[in-house]
């Protein structure tokens, strides 16, 4: 490895960070990480931290999962690459389908379409229902209807559903024919509303209106987060998302649940679809699959989609990728779901995610810049920063910067997203890391007056 002056100075030299400007790579370096073991990071200058940040969002079973390693370099000199595009397949790619279809059975899905990541996921779930429209002969439902505040990836399709202007604006026009309805976001949404029940009843009057205006002969689905993620975890009301289901059945619209981030135990279940007791038609899955040690995603299909596709001469599938089912994600993933099935995830994940919950809460109490705190379901919890808490004004990002930086020195990297600070840590943290990251939060919340 270079040393770390040649390191820092050409970071932003010849590279293109992702989700930021090429100058803040140069007037903030960022941290570079070098290593990592169990649940903490290591950077170029030494220091060590708790990884609050689990990668992104992906990392649940740690970095020292060495079940998954060892997958990979077996099936790196078994067979490092092979197609599956039509014609061939690997014995891999196979297993893993035949796990996944056990592994989601509880979710009516038992079909998967392999991938490269999530947003690939995305892509091909959009995609896909315009083509089990067209199928079954009603080729106009081509429209798509999403959540303000959700996120799904960063291509065309995804982008265009996303419910956040900054993942949008740069890019448009995007696809037409995407529609979003107000999100059960309790501490700022359109009604003013903060009783989470009332609020989802709402954004259920909000949808019907919208499939009303548009024409439900005109929608071919719906996508939504089951929670929503990078919209600063946003958890419905228990009874939204079985509204949404029953209202995308009656209303012959295919559900989509994008659970790139919610599936393989992040909530505290096995999927956001089973947390909330709902069976979509599709659900898109990446990240946690390989533990984030290799790019790969499915989306996995429900009986209708079986039935519209299979023993069809006219459904040819006329999309994938270089990358669909390669055979060392599909050995990684193989491995991961063995990891995470035997350490049974999900107990621990409701724990400390229980615990990081009301240490936040705690949090808020103490200081005065913490204007809501969200989580509860797992180990997702969101801090939103306000310069005042009568007014909601957010905080401005120098402040947010500067309380990442001052927790990252007390011991825990978080993640900053405009005013939310976002916590997403391994599923495998202790009550002791999860005590360094609220204690290295509180120093960074020190540093700011509200």
């Amino acid at each position: 490895m270079k040393d770390s002056n040649f390191l820092k100075e050409n970071n932003a030299r010849h590279f293109w960070h992702p989700m930021t400007s090429p100058e803040d790579s140069t007037t903030t370096p960022p941290k570079i990480i070098t290593g990592a073991q169990g649940v903490s990071i290591q950077d170029i200058d030494g220091n060590e931290v708790v990884d609050a940040v689990g990668g992104l969002w992906n990392v649940n079973l740690g970095y020292s999962c060495q079940p998954v390693k060892d997958a990979i370099a077996a099936q790196l000199e078994q067979l490092p690459y092979y197609s599956t595009f039509r014609g061939t397949s690997n014995d891999a790619a196979i297993e893993l389908s035949y796990e996944l279809a056990d592994f989601f059975a509880p979710d009516g899905l038992s079909r998967a379409f392999f991938t490269s990541g999530g947003s690939d996921s995305v892509e091909t779930a959009l995609r896909l229902a315009r083509q089990y429209h067209k199928l079954r002969g009603e080729s106009g439902r081509v429209k798509f209807l999403s959540l303000k505040k959700g996120y799904h990836g960063t291509h065309i399709g995804g982008a265009s559903v996303n419910g956040n202007a900054n993942f949008r604006n740069a890019y448009e026009p995007l696809l037409p024919g995407c529609h979003h309805i107000p999100a059960p976001y309790t501490y700022r949404n359109p009604f003013n509303e903060t009783d989470p029940e009332t609020l989802a009843n709402l954004c259920i009057a909000a949808l019907e209106d919208e499939i009303n205006f548009q024409g439900a002969n005109t929608i071919a689905a719906m996508i939504m987060e089951p929670i929503l993620g990078a919209g600063g975890v946003i958890v419905p009301h228990e009874s939204f998302a079985p509204q949404v289901a029953e209202i995308c059945e009656r209303n012959g619209i295919l559900l989509i649940t994008d659970e790139v981030i919610t599936a393989y135990g992040r909530t505290g279940a096995w999927s956001g679809a089973r947390l909330w007791g709902i069976k979509p038609d599709m659900m898109c899955t990446a990240k946690a699959i390989t533990n984030g040690f290799f790019p790969f995603g499915v989306v996995m299909m429900g009986d209708k989609m079986i039935e519209a596709f299979e023993n069809n001469p006219a459904a040819k599938i006329g999309h994938g990728y270089t990358y669909s089912g390669h055979p060392v994600g599909a050995a990684a993933a193989l491995a991961c779901l063995k990891e995470t099935k035997r350490l049974n995830v999900i107990e621990n994940a409701a724990a400390r995610g229980t615990q990081m919950y009301d240490g936040c809460l705690a949090l808020m109490d103490k200081h005065e810049i913490v204007g809501d705190v969200r989580g509860g379901k797992g180990l997702m919890t969101a801090i939103e920063l306000v310069s005042d808490r009568a007014t909601k004004k957010p905080i401005d990002g120098a402040s947010a910067a500067l309380i990442q930086e001052t927790a990252y020195n007390a011991g825990a990297m978080v993640r900053v997203s405009g005013p939310n600070i976002i916590m997403s840590p391994p599923l495998v943290v202790t009550d002791a890391d999860v005590n360094t990251i609220l204690s290295a939060l509180d120093a960074g919340l020190s540093t700011v007056k509200g």
